[in-house]
């Protein structure tokens, strides 16, 4: 919702994605359209969604261009990379997903019209009953050659224990892979207004059974990504990607200081 008020209500954009209207259900397609769901004022976390989507497909793209060629989409959700991608069968794209997500989501593309590109694989995982490598290995991932993962919208619903298992899990891909990731920081880094506003979204997350249970700092998640076999990292803060993506606008887009993404490679 938030990637779709953005392509309505925001100019210029920060995140172009001319299929994240015809996604969602056509009565939410049509409220946002009408503006009866009191989304056109510009709000931090719209700001952070778009930025986490422009950033992972910014760097997506340099490592398509130093010869990447597997897309590892983990926790696709209603991500619509694959259907809009410049690259075609060039770069195959992986969607990792719990299998009634996915079901969910094949349901939506279907009723949107939206085409399944030859160069997209769905890789349904129910974690509870198979390791990342299983499912992959089923989808036809090829094990021997480097990826780019992304990991947006989720280390935060991970316990750590979890999460861990999960960078170590992309970690263990051929050598060059890379992944990216957004994470909240510890409440002693936000402040007041921050934690206050954060406090109050977590509590309507919590409420609909989806709680945010994990934080880190960025050279706590970093020296972990490191121990955990990654040489590689790069922390990409709201203040840096404030100057970057949203510089010169007249509508007040910005980001809060709750949100950072992780850049690591192997």
């Amino acid at each position: 919702m938030h990637r779709a008020a953005h392509q309505v209500y925001d100019h210029p954009l920060v995140f172009d994605d001319p299929l994240a209207l015809p996604i969602l259900d056509p009565a939410a397609s049509a409220a946002l359209r009408a503006d009866r769901l009191d989304m056109r004022a510009p709000n931090p976390m719209r700001a952070y969604i778009v930025w986490r989507a422009r950033a992972a497909e910014d760097a997506l793209a340099a490592a398509v261009r130093r010869g990447v060629r597997q897309y590892l989409v983990l926790g696709a959700g209603l991500d619509t990379f694959a259907y809009r991608s410049r690259f075609g069968e060039a770069l195959r794209v992986f969607e990792v997903d719990h299998p009634a997500t996915q079901a969910w989501k094949r349901e939506r593309l279907a009723a949107a019209s939206i085409a399944l590109p030859r160069g997209l694989t769905f890789a349904p995982v129910d974690f509870e009953r198979e390791t990342l490598a299983a499912g992959l290995a089923r989808a036809g991932f090829r094990a021997e050659a480097p990826a780019f993962v992304s990991l947006l919208g989720v280390v935060m619903y991970l316990t750590p224990a979890a999460a861990r298992a999960t960078f170590r899990a992309v970690a263990a891909l051929s050598r060059g892979s890379e992944l990216i990731l957004d994470h909240g920081v510890p409440d002693a880094m936000l402040g007041e207004d921050e934690r206050v506003a954060r406090a109050r979204l977590a509590r309507r997350v919590a409420a609909i059974g989806e709680p945010w249970i994990n934080w880190y700092a960025p050279d706590d998640l970093a020296a972990q990504l490191r121990a955990d076999g990654f040489v590689r990292t790069e922390s990409l803060d709201p203040v840096a990607g404030q100057a970057r993506y949203f510089g010169g606008r007249a509508d007040n887009l910005r980001l809060g200081g709750g949100g950072y993404l992780m850049h690591a490679a192997t």
